[in-house]
């Protein structure tokens, strides 16, 4: 069941890498790097991504059912590079915004003591989930837009459809405050 996750993950992401121009970005470290590209769409193209769960990295289990309102879901691993640069703005941006809007992050690749040390080393205070066994959560996004780097940062609607996309790191909170704080005056 895993290999098969995994392998469908793979080609998933694979596919999307080529469709969106960042094949080829290989770096060092074995992931595709982002080129901070922002694909925004518009509300009446918009869509809900499956349905996912997973076990949570403090423990339990999550499913996005559970997401409420306008939420940013966040697809990241410990030793990705650019991962580390951007956990900090990411935490400020909850600390900015986590009581209007919801936080997810999902970890690709960890598991739950990796992951839960550098969310507490970066202060990351919402809850992730361990995506590395089913990639169920990577997957929930095939057909809309694609997780295809990592880290790359999806925005729901208050309706919980794709509103927007980063691929690649944030380093600073202005694009990810402007696409929320339009997504919470709608």
């Amino acid at each position: 069941m895993r290999v098969t996750a995994i392998a469908l993950a793979a080609l998933a992401l694979a596919g999307c890498a080529s469709a969106d121009g960042v094949a080829g970005q290989v770096g060092d470290a074995g992931y595709i790097a982002g080129d901070g590209i922002v694909t925004e769409i518009a509300p009446d193209q918009r869509a809900a991504p499956a349905a996912f769960a997973g076990p949570l990295v403090d423990g339990g289990d999550l499913d996005s059912a559970e997401l409420d309102g306008v939420t940013l879901i966040n697809f990241w691993y410990a030793a990705c590079p650019p991962c580390r640069i951007e956990a900090p703005v990411l935490a400020e941006l909850h600390a900015e915004l986590g009581d209007r809007v919801s936080f997810l992050g999902v970890n690709t690749r960890d598991g739950a003591a990796q992951a839960a040390a550098f969310e507490e080393q970066f202060g990351v205070e919402y809850p992730s989930i361990l995506d590395d066994e089913t990639a169920s959560a990577q997957l929930a996004f095939t057909g809309i837009v694609a997780p295809n780097a990592v880290p790359s940062t999806i925005i729901l609607d208050a309706e919980g459809r794709v509103a927007a996309r980063v691929s690649g790191a944030v380093t600073d909170t202005s694009i990810l405050s402007t696409l929320l704080r339009e997504e919470l005056e709608r």
